[in-house]
């Protein structure tokens, strides 16, 4: 059995309320003392996307510094996280601006966080690169076990006016690479600032909370975007039968 905790949208360096970015971080921070405060191990942290708000170096320094944890921590860029800081500060390797795409060889899995992201744009796309990497590591190495694949931007429509004009699209690309991969049990992705479970090309795809705000149904009133919410966390589960089971949990508001 394979557990991972699943977080993203921390923006880390947003000012909200001219608070100078502390409610981010004062957020960021509780979700990542919830998880390491758990009296049993986790196998992963995801952290899918829009980790930094302006994309800074020293919003990555903080980044760093908020989301070390006693767990594994696996992330993957969003639409305002800047591919060449991103990589010289939490990668430590040479800036550039190619996706960055990454396999993590979990016990029990494989876990592939792909670049959704556009430089310079708010929608999303997994260019060709991206695909052909995805579709060889799928191909090659530990077949015999489960993929998961996480990214930012749903490759759906979310039925949220403000995200869905942003969502990933190009997305009958991604379909044709999953439909040659049986081992994918599941699909992750954040950007949306909502839970929210659907499918995908036949698969699951958990939607993960966003620990900075959250965006609001149009019949839940409001205008799309709330700070009111309280910072959540979604957990998955997968067994040996290859189901995933998501549990989604809210933590007590601070601000």
């Amino acid at each position: 059995m394979l557990t991972i905790a699943h977080l993203s949208d921390t923006h880390l360096g947003q000012v909200h309320r001219r608070d100078g970015g502390k409610r981010a971080r004062r957020r960021a921070e509780q979700v990542m003392a919830y998880l390491d405060a758990l009296p049993g191990p986790l196998d992963a942290v995801l952290v899918t996307g829009d980790l930094a708000d302006h994309g800074l170096p020293e919003e990555y320094r903080e980044v760093a510094e908020v989301l070390a944890s006693r767990h594994p921590v696996l992330i993957c860029p969003g639409n305002h996280d800047s591919r060449a800081p991103y990589r010289e500060v939490l990668l430590g390797e040479a800036p550039g601006e190619g996706p960055i795409n990454r396999l993590h060889q979990l016990p029990g899995a494989d876990v592939l966080m792909l670049d959704s992201s556009i430089p310079g744009q708010d929608d999303g796309l997994l260019d060709e690169r991206t695909l052909a990497w995805l579709d060889a590591e799928l191909a090659s190495g530990r077949g015999e076990l489960p993929a998961l694949v996480a990214f930012h931007h749903p490759p759906v429509e979310l039925h949220l006016p403000y995200v869905d004009p942003i969502r990933q699209f190009g997305e009958a690309r991604l379909a044709q690479v999953l439909s040659r991969h049986p081992r994918v049990a599941a699909l992750f992705c954040g950007h949306a600032h909502t839970s929210a479970a659907t499918t995908f090309a036949g698969l699951p795809l958990l939607i993960a909370p966003g620990v900075a705000s959250t965006v609001t149904l149009p019949f839940e009133g409001g205008r799309g975007i709330s700070f009111d919410h309280p910072p959540m966390v979604a957990f998955h589960v997968l067994d040996g039968d290859r189901r995933l089971t998501t549990h989604y949990r809210a933590l007590p508001v601070r601000d």
